[in-house]
């Protein structure tokens, strides 16, 4: 028989519920093994109070068994064709039960290699099942208090379970960030890479219109100074033009006298 994972919580010996899987009974898990005899050294706890009476004392231990069962429901597991069921143990717990789960507890730490800081889901699981295991030990003795814990436990397993939950979304959202702005940043290039393209072509007229407004602005010049020199020539021309009448008209008006 191969039991399933050692687990820090006591468990009884394992039992034989059906030698076929589908032939299980809802019956299966009323199923209880023989508890286990109580460390030999060390003072025994005293038992939850009883009332008096063989038949109180059965359903007083019937009631905590169901307890018990609700809070850690017996383990099941199949090997050959045959289905075994293991339930958690009613054995009160010694002082030295409590130290050995202690040391049990550091060493399987040791063993698994968990963290001691930070986020560990190795050091998270063993320290569930020393907390089950307390668990279990304090409802034999007080069952009100086993349920309290119990309360507890599920509010630390609810919290737990939020924040990762809440972690698990916020790596999403920082994943979904990411590729935005991984995205945004290939779009980003493109429009540069266009903005320098249109760059280099408005440079490029630039250019051709500065050569364009040279050449204007040279033949301009020239043609101004085309325009001088006949401007000047002519005005050369029109003053010995002139000059020539005056000699003319002074002939003219020499002889007459």
């Amino acid at each position: 028989m191969i039991p399933p994972n050692a687990s820090l919580v006591k468990y009884d010996n394992p039992v034989l519920v059906s030698r076929n899987t589908d032939k299980k009974t809802p019956r299966a898990k009323a199923l209880k093994a023989s508890p286990t005899p109580p460390s030999a050294t060390g003072p025994v706890p005293a038992p939850p109070k009883q009332s008096k009476g063989g038949a109180m004392d059965a359903k007083a231990a019937q009631q905590t068994d169901e307890i018990l069962n609700s809070i850690l429901p017996p383990r099941e597991w199949t090997e050959s064709g045959q289905l075994w069921v293991q339930q958690v143990s009613s054995t009160p717990a010694t002082r030295l039960d409590v130290v050995n789960l202690q040391e049990e507890l550091d060493r399987r730490l040791q063993q698994r290699q968990a963290r001691e800081t930070g986020i560990c889901p190795v050091r998270r699981e063993l320290y569930s099942q020393c907390f089950d295991e307390l668990i279990r030990q304090v409802t034999i003795n007080c069952a009100e208090r086993g349920l309290l814990l119990l309360r507890v436990r599920d509010e630390i397993r609810m919290t737990i379970a939020a924040y990762q939950t809440l972690y698990e979304s916020s790596v999403a959202f920082g994943m979904r960030k990411a590729l935005q702005a991984e995205q945004g940043k290939a779009d980003m290039e493109k429009k540069v890479n266009f903005m320098n393209c249109e760059k280099r072509d408005l440079e490029r007229q630039v250019n051709e219109l500065k050569a364009k407004c040279e050449q204007i602005e040279k033949r301009a010049a020239e043609q101004r100074q085309v325009e001088e020199k006949k401007h000047t020539e002519e005005i050369q021309f029109l003053k010995r033009t002139n000059q020539q009448l005056k000699t003319q008209l002074e002939g003219i008006i020499a002889p007459k006298k």
